[in-house]
């Protein structure tokens, strides 16, 4: 690699038209930010999409056109600025691709998809997309768009004129007309309707015959599999590297398409060896990542996890169970996590991913390629691949490494005393050893149950420790010991030492600092336990469960100055109904109770402007000593330990965001490049800047090196957490930092607690102190929580 890779900095591309403002941040604006980022020891930017996407997109994951520079962000020409700019300072680009999908929620925008839809089978794109042309698709063969607001509403349809071409209209919905399939303005638009190649269908009705990302009608499914697609799609990608303007590629959402293998492989051959690739792979907890892959790794949620985990007070389990159990009716332990994740994923596959099960079921009747098939009933079928997607655990289990999960899921309902059916788990287990249709299309559907049971509506439920409840993370595990952190540290050394390690994405439910406050809570469970008493006696929530998952987030985001101000509440009250949306428990997304959400909202406003408001912010600001503490220490160990560390937009400062979008609101560059704020955030700047420059000078440590535990001694010793990187088995770098600050606040501080440094002097890169030999933990963190030292 042409710029060694030892740390991203990710930016939110936006365009003009994606602001109410008219603020935009594209090309030209990362370019100005290139010597702050260069300052801050950044090697390389690390960009959100950069194609052609709707022209109202925040994100960016919308791409309508996959061969084009999205012009909104400057185009190519932008593009090559950046990089020139970004070169020159001895800086490299990381972009991020998105194969799985494409953007059709204005078919006109969409070339391919418009052309799909105008000429049907026939058009050069059919193929593009992961279109069911069966007959038995439910729409009678035809592309099953649900967009009617009510079942047969054709009477709203239209027949217009539009930039030069004929339309069928329904409200502000545009479709092609096939050729010959107009006669002339006297034509019913509902005769016409029938005559396309495309069927407009009841959003309820649950019939849809292309594939989703996930159970978003606006996203449909590209067939990566196909040569020709990936070519298409990849054109400009391939451009970019000839061009040498990227250094790396992040991939969205592999486990979509058909053969994640085969596409990363093909991709591999299309970036080059030297690039940095990563994909977005969510592991569970006890999963690897299959070796087999040629990547890089992942894009950080497992570290995520451990980095989180480590700070937990794991005793407080229990305490904030009972918690959860006297206001949510469970305690939220692993084994009531498992139950709802199992109940929710079925539903998911019920309901919203209906016609995905449908499609499989019907795939896994052609693959069994078995005469018994025909004595299994749609219902059988159906009850089994239902319960197989719920109990995978894991987002698609096709990997090499995963190879024998779906088989001892297989074994498990077999032996169920619920007694599935025999021939139906045959079936099923025929048509996956084919390794066609039905094996492809089950791995992908059980990836899409997984995201939005799990992630899009347990989390939003579950309430023992909601910061927990982040991407990639494992609820029903409470924190993480020191010894499964070190030993999952030192096997990211060796196996995957240029994987991605993040704290915050702009997918993360909270951003680090909102979370590392909410950790806080298991410190101080008791007083956490009244505070929800008091807070509820004082301004009883709509229901409790609600209330309590809430609270843990109020908590987490409340101002650092006390105050919470119109802003802050309106931040809060929008957050809150896309949660209780998400929970989909006593309002949704698909069925909105405004009375509830209104109840909601009020209640939010009691809290930051009534008579529990005092409660709240006195407890926010304890919780936030040992945030800021936590904050701190844990970016260090995530900046120094294993793999590449990205920095999130605005998180070298204390950032309190939740979810998107309030994550994806524009920076304060200004200040961060001044060096403007709190005492708080000017440290933890420093620590950013410190450990990020330290591996950029050092980059044969860092990428190459070795990792070793480091355990303190004393009264206080597991209040440390502390690691060496190593090269050639001799440590020159040590990252300490203190964990449970607010518990070692109250046992009376570190009480002769020590570290003992290997042989030589060490210097502070914090504070620029030296040391060597035994240290007292009081000496070693008297001015900041953390310490990073080095040879």
């Amino acid at each position: 690699m042409k710029r060694p890779i030892t740390s991203t900095y990710r930016l939110q591309l936006r365009g003009p038209h994606a602001d109410p403002h008219g603020r935009e941040f594209g090309f030209a604006q990362a370019a100005e930010l290139v010597p702050y980022l260069s300052d801050l020891g950044v090697s390389h930017l690390y960009l959100s999409p950069i194609f052609a996407a709707a022209p109202e997109s925040n994100h960016n994951y919308d791409v309508i056109d996959p061969t084009v520079v999205n012009p909104e962000l400057g185009g190519i020409d932008g593009l090559r600025r950046l990089a020139r700019v970004a070169h020159d300072a001895g800086l490299g680009l990381v972009v991020d691709i998105v194969p799985n999908h494409l953007g059709v929620e204005v078919p006109r925008r969409n070339r391919w998809w418009w052309d799909v839809l105008k000429h049907g089978q026939d058009s050069n794109y059919a193929h593009f997309f992961d279109i069911d042309w069966a007959e038995d698709n439910g729409a009678g063969g035809k592309i099953a768009l649900p967009v009617l607001g009510a079942p047969g509403d054709t009477d709203a349809l239209k027949l217009e004129h539009l930039d030069g071409e004929d339309v069928l209209t329904y409200y502000d919905h545009v479709f092609p007309l096939a050729p010959g399939s107009y006669a002339g303005l006297d034509d019913d638009p509902a005769a016409v309707h029938e005559r396309q190649h495309y069927r407009l269908t009841y959003w309820r009705d649950g019939i849809i015959s292309y594939r989703r990302f996930f159970s978003i009608n606006g996203l449909a499914g590209v067939r990566q599999e196909d040569e020709d697609v990936f070519n298409a799609t990849h054109s400009c990608l391939r451009e970019l590297v000839g061009e040498g303007l990227i250094d790396g590629v992040r991939v969205d959402h592999p486990d979509g398409l058909t053969d994640p293998f085969g596409y990363l492989t093909r991709l591999r051959e299309l970036i080059g060896q030297d690039a940095w690739l990563i994909v977005e792979k969510i592991l569970a907890a006890d999963e690897p990542l299959d070796p087999h892959l040629d990547i890089h790794g992942t894009t950080g949620y497992d570290a995520l996890r451990e980095f989180d985990g480590v700070f937990v007070n794991t005793d407080a389990a229990t305490a904030l169970g009972a918690v959860a159990l006297r206001f949510s009716g469970t305690t939220w332990d692993a084994h009531a996590v498992e139950k709802a994740e199992w109940m929710l994923k079925a539903r998911v596959a019920e309901d919203e991913l209906a016609a995905e099960i449908r499609r499989l079921a019907r795939a896994v009747r052609h693959d069994s390629l078995s005469s018994a098939g025909s004595q299994v009933s749609d219902t059988a079928l159906t009850e089994v691949l239902v319960e197989l997607v719920a109990g995978m655990p894991v987002y698609r289990a096709d990997y090499r490494s995963l190879s024998r999960v779906t088989a001892t899921l297989i074994a498990d309902l077999a032996q169920s005393p619920i007694g599935f059916d025999a021939a139906a788990l045959d079936l099923v287990a025929a048509a996956l050893a084919a390794h066609g249709e039905a094996a492809h299309r089950f791995a992908q559907v059980c990836g899409a149950v997984m995201a939005k049971g799990v992630e899009d509506t347990l989390f939003y439920r579950a309430c023992r420790l909601v910061a927990l409840q982040e991407v990639g993370s494992a609820p029903g595990r409470f924190g993480v010991s020191q010894a499964e952190f070190h030993l999952l540290q030192d096997e990211r050394s060796r196996l995957w030492p240029r994987t991605m390690t993040t704290l915050t994405t702009h997918d993360t439910k909270r951003s680090e600092d909102t979370r590392a406050r909410m950790i806080e809570i298991s410190e101080v469970p008791g007083e956490f336990s009244q505070l929800v008493d008091d807070v509820f006696a004082l301004t009883p929530p709509p229901d409790t469960a609600t209330g309590l998952f809430l609270l843990h987030n109020v908590l987490g985001a409340w101002p650092r100055d006390g105050r919470a101000d119109e802003a802050f509440t309106q931040r809060l009250q929008s957050y809150a109904v896309k949660a209780v949306r998400e929970a989909d428990t006593l309002t949704s997304w698909y069925d909105n109770d405004h009375d509830y959400e209104a109840q909601v909202t009020e209640w939010i406003a009691h809290l930051t402007h009534g008579p529990a408001t005092r409660l709240v912010a006195d407890f926010a600001r304890d919780l936030d000593r040992g945030g800021v503490a936590v904050s701190l220490g844990r970016k260090l160990l995530q900046l120094v330990g294993p793999g590449i560390p990205d920095t999130y937009q605005g998180t070298e400062f204390l950032d309190f965001s939740l979810v998107d979008p309030d994550n994806r609101r524009f920076v304060d560059y200004q200040a961060l490049c001044a060096g403007e704020g709190a005492p708080e955030d000017v440290d933890k700047q420093r620590v950013v800047r410190a450990a990020l420059t330290l591996r950029r000078e050092r980059p044969q440590l860092f990428l190459d090196g070795g990792y070793r535990a480091i355990f303190a001694a004393g009264p206080a010793r597991e209040h440390v957490v502390s690691m060496a990187r190593t090269l050639h088995d001799e440590p020159q770098v040590i990252a300490v930092a203190t964990r449970t600050p607010l518990s070692l606040e109250r046992a009376g501080g570190w009480r002769g607690t020590t570290l003992t440094l290997p042989e030589g002097t060490w210097t502070d890169q914090l504070t620029g102190q030296k040391y060597s030999g035994t240290v007292e933990m009081s000496q070693l963190c008297a001015e900041l929580p953390a310490a990073l030292l080095s040879m």
